[in-house]
């Protein structure tokens, strides 16, 4: 079974490499690669597997999911300059691959401590017309 937690967080980013020309960098990102950056309304979508418990009847505890989130993407995402405010972007582009890859590895290992309930999926939606699905691996 699997069961699924959204939250939304603000976030502006610039997509462009160090190791690409200025001219590279507008041919591949386009108009994210404005230096002084641009800003989404992101909607993430965390996926957790595990079979309900018998006595409870639920996966995990929703509130810790809820808690996690809060403390491990949220408060590090939410009203932030991606580049130059979160640590796994100093060296790293911004892309939407990459942060569903960064949030993946903040919070696999801190859903459930008993070990009934696993990271199935980060999904992370940039628009409304695009998102992407990681399920872990990297």
């Amino acid at each position: 079974m699997i069961i699924s937690k959204k939250v939304e967080f603000s976030a502006s980013h610039i997509c462009r490499s160090p190791k690409l020309s200025d001219a590279e960098n507008e041919r591949v990102y386009g108009a994210a690669a404005n230096p002084l950056s641009h800003g989404h309304n992101y909607v993430v979508e965390v996926a957790i597997e595990g079979e309900p418990d018998p006595v409870t009847g639920m996966i995990l505890d929703l509130k810790k999911l809820k808690d996690v989130l809060e403390e491990r993407v949220l408060s590090v995402y939410d009203h932030r300059l991606l580049n130059r405010e979160v640590a796994a972007f100093e060296t790293v582009v911004p892309t939407v691959e990459n942060i569903a890859i960064d949030i993946w590895r903040r919070i696999d290992g801190h859903i459930d401590a008993t070990g009934r309930a696993r990271l199935w999926s980060v999904r992370v939606h940039e628009t409304n017309e695009l998102f992407v699905e990681y399920r872990g691996g990297l």
